[in-house]
């Protein structure tokens, strides 16, 4: 008997239990609090902007609406730059919460505004924040979600976590330069296969360091691309890959000498 209530624990606890009820009320109703927050928040930076015709004001979904989104704010970011600045800023923590596709088009709408040292601080503080958010918000209600949609993939990254555990950040920091898992991914199930938080940050932080330069860069020659696949090149390809390597060689050097 007491074994039988140890192991009914033991799976209570684990990731591998395919978990796929819907969102109790309490959950949807802080999903919604959050979306709400953010509504307000962007609703009180409208009344603060000069009176205007604000169509051009939409998510880009592809570099022609990012040319015409930047375009118009050019004429926004000299004399209201903080407006703008906490506007990009909500907008792009809003999309890495709840996983809105398009954040590499706000990275480059940075560049094309701001330059490459401003762009990439912008940058790399919007994604660790909406990173983070994420993780969070994951933490609280994003278990149902993430067994829904990535249930196999959820088991083996925590056999994964659960296997580098001494090298973690290294592990994390690997992942995050590299295109090996979607970052979408990672923000959800860390906190769900227990990464704590203060490896997560340090490895958001860090990891997305190379590719905001190469967007954030790309951004000052937006009428010059043709695709986003015009970003990643060989060379930038290969850096990324190299700078992966070198994050998780102490990993696999540990891993040899135990």
């Amino acid at each position: 008997m007491v074994e039988t209530e140890g192991k009914s624990a033991q799976d209570g606890n684990s990731i591998g239990l395919k978990s796929k009820y819907p969102l109790t009320a309490w959950e949807v109703s802080l999903a919604v609090g959050v979306v709400a927050s953010f509504g307000v928040g962007l609703m009180c930076l409208y009344l603060t902007m000069p009176s205007s015709d604000y169509s051009f004001l939409k998510l880009p979904r592809n570099l022609e609406d990012l040319q015409i989104l930047r375009d118009h704010l050019e004429n926004y970011t000299t004399n209201y730059t903080m407006q703008v600045l906490l506007g990009y800023c909500m907008v792009y923590i809003f999309m890495q919460t709840f996983m809105i596709p398009g954040t590499i088009f706000m990275s480059l709408l940075a560049g094309a505004l701001f330059g490459v040292p401003k762009g990439m601080a912008l940058v790399i503080f919007a994604a660790t924040s909406g990173a983070s958010s994420c993780y969070f918000l994951s933490k609280l209600i994003g278990r149902p979600l993430a067994f829904s949609l990535w249930p196999d993939k959820l088991t083996s990254f925590q056999a994964q976590v659960a296997k580098r555990r001494k090298s973690l950040l290294n592990y994390m920091l690997f992942l995050r330069v590299t295109p090996t898992l979607p970052n979408t991914f990672i923000n959800v199930a860390s906190p769900i296969v227990d990464v704590p938080y203060h490896t997560f940050f340090l490895a958001t932080f860090l990891g997305l360091i190379p590719a905001a330069f190469v967007t954030v860069k790309a951004g000052l020659a937006l009428g010059e691309l043709r695709s986003v696949g015009d970003l990643y090149d060989f060379q930038s390809i290969a850096t990324m890959f190299l700078i992966g390597v070198v994050s998780i060689t102490p990993t696999l050097l540990s891993k040899n000498e135990s």
